[in-house]
Order: C-alpha cells, then sequence, then structure tokens
C-alpha cells in the first residue's frame, strides 16, 4: 500500500478526514518553502501537496498563481523541487507532487519518476493530464511504484468518471466547484453528490479539493469526504505577511485551525 493509503487509513481509524497542504515549491525561496511545508506537518497537517511551479496554470486561481509567479522570478526548477520534496518527506510526512505535464515531459518522463520515488515522493496529481492520454505515466507509476491521481468534477459522466477512477492509485482527488482553486464563502452544494459518486466505482480514499480556507469549513468536507485539500488559504498567509516570520505564525495559525476542524467536525 502506498504511504498516502497508509495515511487515509490512519485518519480513517482516527474516525476523521486526513487533511492535504499545498505548497508551490520555491515559494517565497526553496528554503522558506521547505521552512512553510515543515511547519504545516509541524501544525498537524498530515500531507503536504509540492505543486511545481508552472506559467500556464489551467487550474489555479489568482493565489497560487501569484506564489508560482515568485517562485519562478526567484529561479525555481524542477530539480529544486525534487529537493524541496526530499527534505519535506524527512519530517515523515507523506508528500504528494501536483504538476501541470509540460514540466514532466521536458524532464523526462520514466526519469522523472525515478527521482521523485528516490526523494520520497508517493506520487502525482495531475490536473491537464488525463487517463487516455497517460500511457507513458501509466508505465512509469508502476515501474517505479507512485500513485496517480487523475481529477474528476461534477460535470463528468458516470463512465467518464469510472474510467478515471480505475486509473488512479493512492487516491481520487474530486474538484468541489466547476473552477479555479481559491478559498470560498461556502462550501460547495455539488461534493457531497460528487464523492457518493465516486464511492459508487471505487474503494480508494477521495480527497476533496476547490474552496476551503477555514477550520469549519475543512470540518463540514471532512464530514462527508475522506480527505480535505487546502491551498490557496494556506499560501495568503505567507502572500499577505509583511515578512516571512509573520507568515510562518499566521501559517501555523491556520494550518492547526484547519486540522482542528477536522478533527472536530
Amino acid at each position: 500500500m502506498s504511504r498516502i493509503g497508509v495515511a487515509f487509513d490512519k485518519a480513517r481509524a482516527e474516525g476523521r478526514a486526513l487533511l492535504v497542504g499545498c505548497m508551490p515549491a520555491g515559494f517565497p525561496t526553496v528554503e522558506g518553502s521547505i521552512a512553510a511545508m515543515t511547519a504545516m506537518v509541524e501544525a498537524g497537517v498530515d500531507v503536504i501537496e509540492v505543486e511545481i511551479p508552472y506559467s500556464d496554470p489551467v487550474m489555479d486561481g489568482p493565489v497560487i498563481q501569484k506564489a508560482s509567479d515568485i517562485a519562478l522570478a526567484g529561479g525555481v526548477r524542477t530539480r529544486d523541487t525534487l529537493r524541496i520534496v526530499e527534505a519535506v518527506a524527512a519530517t515523515g510526512a507523506p508528500v504528494v507532487t501536483m504538476t501541470y505535464w509540460n514540466p514532466i515531459e521536458q524532464y523526462g518522463v520514466d526519469a522523472f519518476a525515478r527521482d521523485l520515488a528516490a526523494a520520497g515522493g508517493t506520487g502525482l496529481v495531475t490536473p491537464d493530464l488525463i487517463p487516455d492520454e497517460a500511457d507513458e505515466w501509466l508505465a512509469a507509476s508502476d515501474a517505479h511504484g507512485l500513485d496517480r491521481t487523475f481529477l474528476v468534477s461534477p460535470s463528468s459522466t458516470d463512465a467518464r468518471l469510472a474510467m478515471t477512477v480505475a486509473h488512479c492509485r493512492g487516491f481520487v482527488y474530486a474538484t468541489a466547484v466547476m473552477g479555479v482553486t481559491g478559498a470560498r464563502a461556502q462550501t460547495s452544494d455539488a461534493a457531497p453528490t460528487l464523492v457518493a459518486r465516486v464511492r459508487a466505482v471505487t474503494d480508494l480514499p477521495v480527497g476533496v479539493g476547490l474552496g476551503v480556507g477555514t477550520g469549519a469549513q475543512a470540518g463540514t468536507v471532512g464530514g462527508y469526504a475522506d480527505g480535505v485539500i487546502v491551498g490557496s488559504a494556506l499560501i495568503r498567509c505567507l502572500l499577505d505577511a509583511p515578512d516571512q516570520a509573520t507568515g510562518l505564525t499566521a501559517l501555523r495559525t491556520l494550518s492547526a485551525e484547519l486540522a482542528e476542524g477536522v478533527r472536530n467536525r
């Protein structure tokens, strides 16, 4: 079983959802991102999702786009991401990588799978790669023992959902809304129905992302999903802070609030 699967099982045994916290690699700097992700783990985040910054995102809202732009302007590269994955994995928390597909094609699919596994990464979340076009990644993930997480959405047909889920390993990423990432005032009404549809065709854990920004919202989503995925709200702690120390304090506070939310829903 994957380390992600073990983490989901542990959370389930505790009667709660698992908390996934997301942060772009190299934001605000390589070392700063390692410090931020480590702080998240120490504050109660179960799994870290490290995003490879990309210049042309299709899923990310303005907060993640801005953080990724800062990372790219600072010169972060895919190899830096692998170093960050290794450092964060050393905390003991499972680390999954979220990436658009172009950087992996540029690196070399099998070579990246090899190096990600060597760094301690558990697998990839691939928002712009669909199973129909993923033969090379399916082979590489099998060869190197990595999970693969494809996305389903409220608009997915039953046939499309079943096909996508059948190619996942580790967990399924259910997008709560039709739109881009970003904390919202209310959680999605469509998400519980989508989670139920996924569970009808697989025993894999279902993580819900897009829109969660508070402990109360994390608790609500954790009431029907196996995992709660939070990105923009955490990233904003650093974006809005006047300095890194203040940002890390805010990040720890929100991480603890979210962790409390999934534990006391």
